[in-house]
């Protein structure tokens, strides 16, 4: 907890680290300010916003800055003690990586006495796998498609009652009434906007369907096969996710994902595939009207069978979790992304699944991965992977240091370094199980390291291409990003965003910085929380907003 036990009062500053030589401000704090922590007293020599730090000690130009423990900078000049570090006066830095002649796969095993006997009501798939969603998923081959897929959209969803209330289309009709009436622009701009679920929603035909998703998406032709082989294999993900009860897939005929392509991915992933599957090549078809009468026909099959499986108790070990971040701030380090960490260690602890991603987002934590490797394969694995893409970014004429936002900036996260160190602590302390490269599927219990960008939405979409059922998303600035077939749960860093953004966040992890609730114990709500989500007692915003983001990732340099 951030309160001084000692006082009762609540921390203003808090040092991560004992190795740390800079300390994070909880709170604004004005020049001249003196502070308290551990018996240590600071004067900032300036203004230190809320989520920024201060160098505890002065520092010469080119001195180590340290953060988490590990190096995540160096000073650009000569600073005294109490000063604020920004991108004016700190350059990113990172320490090497090596293999390591020894693993470092010891941990210390959380309590999981309370759960072991827990279960979540999930849906069993003839692989063993376990959803906490039933999707029928619309997928085309290639762009070419994407026409017709929005037409089974348009002809699918509304009829068969998976349409969404449309609220906004009612404030509409709102202020066309009141031009039509001879309103002027500035009325219509005064005009409040009140909550109005527009006409009734048509009750689903399918109870037991959770909806209908379409993927649509820029790839399957141009570029090069390689690029045809990668989607293939993210597609064939989302066929055989255990969230995902069967397929409708539009081929044109002669792009270069082939449906053979596709067809050899999806028996890598499920060698006895046995969903519903329904193919449709338009170049062999014909009309359009052949087309989608035979799509409508064959996916209107498929619900009827996904609609005969219900949900039943599965163990905890049957969750995948995808631990995901984005729109960071200066305290996801230090209150989300530790919090969602020991849940994964739970989760873990139980045998199941988590998938931590984002490699651009894990610079200077490498050592410390490559180490906890529980193969050496792997770790070398890691260290090629980081490498290879650290290498491709800096041809492209960037590098790992261009990877913070301008929000993140803005919010303390001012190095690749210092925003990775805290992005990292979303992976707990568990031994690494494997390490895999995209679009490659989880096949292990415990932590899962997965080559994925940065980019929030690409990202998402690999880890739930590669199983995740749930995704743990932290964020200290907001974003909506969610997932069509996977719950993905939002958790604020802070309580301000909570409070600010309700429609979108699900978890305040905010206690932690407001010293209200430890670590720990944010974990273990967060698993409480998880197991509603996945037995559909509780939607997650992302599910009730209609979020279904999904862009592959194009192998390409992406931060």
């Amino acid at each position: 907890m951030n309160t001084d036990m000692t006082t009762g009062t609540k921390r203003k500053v808090l040092k991560v680290h004992p190795h740390d030589n800079v300390v994070v401000a909880l709170t604004d704090l004005k020049k001249g300010d003196s502070v308290q922590e551990n018996g240590q007293v600071y004067t900032v020599v300036e203004d230190i916003p809320a989520k920024h730090k201060f160098t505890e000690t002065a520092l010469n130009t080119g001195d180590a800055i340290t953060m988490y423990g590990v190096l995540v900078g160096r000073a650009k000049e000569t600073l005294p003690a109490g000063a604020k570090i920004a991108v004016s006066n700190v350059k990113h830095a990172a320490s090497d990586f090596q293999l390591a002649p020894a693993r470092r796969t010891s941990w210390h095993i959380p309590d999981i006495s309370k759960w072991q006997q827990r279960t979540f009501m999930g849906y069993h798939r003839a692989d063993g796998s376990v959803g906490t969603g039933n999707y029928w998923l619309v997928i085309p081959m290639v762009f070419c498609e994407n026409r017709n897929v929005e037409v089974l959209r348009e002809t699918l969803v509304e009829e068969l009652g998976y349409g969404r209330p449309k609220k906004y289309a009612a404030f509409a009709r709102k202020l066309a009434a009141q031009y039509k009436q001879g309103a002027d622009a500035n009325s219509i701009l005064e005009t409040v906007y009140t909550e109005d679920d527009g006409a009734a929603q048509q009750p689903r035909l399918f109870e037991n369907v959770d909806g209908i998703k379409f993927l649509t998406h820029e790839g399957g032709c141009g570029g090069i096969r390689q690029d045809a082989q990668t989607l293939c294999g993210l597609l064939a993900g989302y066929i055989t996710h255990a969230n995902v009860a069967g397929a409708t897939v539009l081929s044109l005929g002669c792009q270069n994902a082939q449906i053979s392509m596709l067809e050899e991915e999806i028996k890598k992933r499920s060698p006895q595939f046995s969903k519903p599957l329904y193919i449709l090549d338009q170049q062999q078809t014909g009309t359009e009207q052949a087309l989608i009468t035979a799509a409508v026909k064959q996916t209107m099959a498929g619900l009827i069978e996904a609609n005969k499986i219900t949900r039943q108790p599965a163990p905890l070990s049957k969750l995948c979790i995808g631990l995901e971040c984005g729109g960071s701030d200066g305290f996801s380090g230090i209150s989300a992304n530790p919090a969602i960490g020991y849940t994964s260690d739970l989760l873990v602890a139980l045998g199941g699944s988590v998938i931590l991603s984002e490699f651009p987002e894990l610079c200077g934590v490498e050592q410390e991965l490559s180490d906890r490797c529980a193969d050496e394969k792997d770790a070398l694995r890691f260290i090629d992977l980081m490498r290879t893409y650290q290498r491709r970014a800096e041809e492209a004429g960037s590098g790992f240091d261009m990877n913070p936002s301008p929000g993140n900036i803005k919010d303390g996260l001012i190095t690749d370094a210092i925003k990775s160190a805290g992005a990292a602590k979303k992976g707990g302390t568990s031994p690494v199980a494997a390490v895999l490269d995209y679009p490659e599927k989880v096949s292990k219990p415990g932590l899962n390291l997965l080559c994925t960008p940065g980019n929030d939405v690409e990202s998402t979409t690999a880890e739930v291409g590669s199983g995740a059922t749930i995704v743990l998303f932290t964020t200290g600035l907001g974003t909506p990003t969610g997932n069509p077939v996977t719950p993905v749960i939002k958790l604020s860093s802070n309580t301000k965003l909570y409070e600010r953004m309700p429609d979108i966040i699900d978890i305040n992890t905010g206690t932690i910085i407001d010293g209200e609730e430890s670590i720990q114990e944010a974990g273990e709500r967060i698993l409480n929380y998880v197991i509603d989500v996945a037995s559909g007692t509780t939607k997650a915003r992302s599910v009730i907003n209609g979020q279904d983001d999904f862009i592959p990732w194009k192998r390409g340099v992406s931060l």
